[in-house]
């Protein structure tokens, strides 16, 4: 898989699994997406869903796709998988397929994903893709999955912690403008060090942050047999 990102959590199994798999809870956590709907189910087919990304007031990114999961494995793992596709034009990502990974460990829960998928607009779109939409994608997911983290173990709803986000936010870019602007009463030494500071001090604990989960896989990444099963049927 091209993208992996991986936290723990301190929470209970069903209470992860409940707010990863419903999909009005899903979209509530996840930065990716602005909404996910299921569609009406075909009895022995895989459940298929709807996707939307709005990225502009009136502009909307949509998509569908199937998934699958594995609620009870042998050892007390879960997983689920998903393929996805967009024929909108606007659409960098054609086409793609991932999954999540519950595992217990110990009291805790390692909650991780692997997921992949090809750009469209030929070698434009590569390059695109490489230097900004990946890049872009991954840090989306990590802190994601990091707000997930505090309302699973804080009770941080996920529009509190996406409102802390951006008064933190405000509160370094607030401080970054006093230091330049004080440069010519300040040394300017003290001014670039408080801007420094300010850009680079580390997000409070209640404030979702992409640095806290793991991006590498600690070992080869194992595609679980459901994704596989998925994309043959």
């Amino acid at each position: 898989m091209g993208l992996y990102v991986e936290t723990v959590i301190d929470t209970d199994m069903e209470i992860l699994w409940e707010r990863t798999q419903d999909p009005a809870r899903h979209q509530s956590w996840d930065l990716r997406f602005t909404s996910i709907s299921y569609l009406p189910r075909v009895e022995g087919e895989p459940q298929r869903f709807r996707y939307a990304t709005r990225l502009l007031p009136l502009l909307w990114i949509a998509g569908t796709g199937v998934s699958a999961g594995e609620r009870q494995r042998s050892d007390g793992t879960r997983v689920s998988a998903l393929q996805f596709a967009s024929a909108h034009p606007l659409s960098l990502l054609a086409e793609g397929s991932g999954y999540w990974r519950y595992v217990p460990d110990r009291n805790r829960i390692r909650f991780l994903t692997g997921y992949d998928y090809r750009p469209r607009w030929g070698r434009c779109g590569a390059v695109a893709d490489r230097l900004v939409f990946r890049p872009l994608m991954g840090w989306a997911t990590a802190w994601s999955f990091d707000r997930l983290r505090l309302w699973c173990e804080r009770g941080t709803h996920p529009r509190a912690a996406l409102a802390r986000a951006l008064g933190e936010s405000a509160l370094r870019l607030a401080l970054v403008i006093v230091a330049l602007l004080a440069s010519p009463v300040a040394p300017l030494a003290l001014a670039a060090g408080t801007a420094v500071l300010a850009a680079l001090l580390p997000p409070l604990p209640g404030t979702p942050a992409a640095r806290r989960c793991r991006r590498i896989p600690p070992g080869r990444a194992r595609t679980p047999q459901l994704l596989a099963t998925l994309e043959s049927s």
